[in-house]
C-alpha cells in the first residue's frame, strides 16, 4: 500500500496505542516510538496495532504512517483512526443472584458446595457439512 517511489516509512500514534514493527527475517518485535524512527520499507513487513484499555469516545486513537523517498523527502501518509472497545463476561462468580462486572471471584473457579465461579462451555462441532 506504499506510495510508487517510497523507501523507508515512519509510524505516529496516540497514546492510547500501541504499535509494534516485525521486520521480514527478524524474529523479535521492535515496539515502535510514538515518532522519530524511521524503518525501511522491506516487503514482509508488518505493523501491528492494540489498544490496551477501551476508548472513552470513537475515533479517539489514531495510527499515522509516513512514507520517505530515497532522500528522505516525505512522500504521503496513511492513517488509520481507532476505536478501543472494551468486552468482558460478567457473571454471577459467587452465585448470589447477583451479576457483578468487578467481583473478584471471576478470575478464578473453585469446585464444591462453597465454590465461585463460572464454567463457560462452547459448542466447537461442525452442525452442518
Amino acid at each position: 500500500a506504499a506510495p510508487a517511489g517510497a523507501v523507508s516509512f515512519s509510524v505516529k500514534h496516540t497514546e492510547g496505542v500501541s504499535v509494534e514493527v516485525v521486520c521480514q527475517g527478524q524474529a523479535e518485535v521492535v515496539s515502535a516510538p510514538s515518532s522519530g524512527t524511521r524503518w525501511p520499507l522491506d516487503k514482509g513487513t508488518v505493523l501491528r496495532f492494540s489498544m490496551s484499555q477501551a476508548s472513552t469516545e470513537v475515533n479517539d486513537n489514531k495510527v499515522t504512517v509516513s512514507f520517505y523517498t530515497e532522500g528522505g523527502q516525505p512522500i504521503n501518509q496513511a492513517g488509520v483512526f481507532l476505536t478501543g472497545i472494551g468486552i468482558s463476561l460478567d457473571v454471577d462468580a459467587d452465585q448470589d443472584g447477583m451479576v457483578e462486572n468487578n467481583n473478584p471471584n471471576k478470575a478464578s473457579w473453585t469446585w464444591g458446595p462453597e465454590g465461585h465461579g463460572a464454567i463457560l462451555l462452547v459448542s466447537c462441532d461442525k452442525e452442518s457439512p
